[in-house]
């Protein structure tokens, strides 16, 4: 009876979804109800070297707070650590904040309104071409006060020293715990 080809099939699932669980591997609708719910807001730029002040807007690193801001979230939910969510439901709302370090923990109120338990924001501050610092918050949505921060120097105005900044803050200081 058990070499009908029906009981080859039930046989066969029964070993995929034994080896799954033993692996440890989780179905995609798992991974997001595991995952705590974050609101991660968009990275700042903070200039202080005036340069920006003398030559208006870098193009260039407003691409880069682009790219390191979608690293962060892409980086924190494949953690499965975090379910990130959406912000295009308070879209307007970010738009007339802006400044996250300078409101006083409104990016909290924000997240909370769409159930997220932290908001995670972020700054470049650019001391030079070439000294930078990124220093990424998490904030409570219900207490509204940071529950962590990581910081680190990198070196080099460049793409590849931003993303390599963020992702080694990630790796060694948000998921270390």
């Amino acid at each position: 009876m058990c070499c009908q080809p029906g009981w080859r099939v039930t046989i066969g699932a029964v070993w995929l979804v034994g080896l799954c669980v033993a692996v440890g591997f989780k179905p995609p609708s798992v991974i997001a109800a595991d995952g705590v719910p974050i609101a991660v807001f968009d990275i700042e730029l903070l200039d202080t070297s005036l340069e920006g002040e003398i030559k208006g807007i870098n193009e260039a690193e407003q691409q880069r707070l682009v790219l390191v801001s979608n690293l962060l979230r892409k980086m924190l939910h494949e953690s499965e650590r975090y379910d990130v969510v959406d912000l295009a439901l308070i879209a307007g709302e970010i738009e007339s904040g802006g400044n996250w370090q300078g409101c006083n923990g409104c990016d909290a109120s924000l997240a909370a309104k769409l159930g997220a338990t932290y908001s995670v924001t972020g700054v470049v501050q650019k001391v030079s071409n070439l000294i930078l610092n990124i220093t990424i918050y998490f904030r409570d949505t219900k207490t509204r006060k940071i529950v962590q921060v990581a910081g680190a120097d990198i070196r080099s105005n460049t793409d590849k020293s931003w993303s390599r900044g963020v992702s080694w803050l990630v790796r060694n200081r948000l998921l270390k715990n």
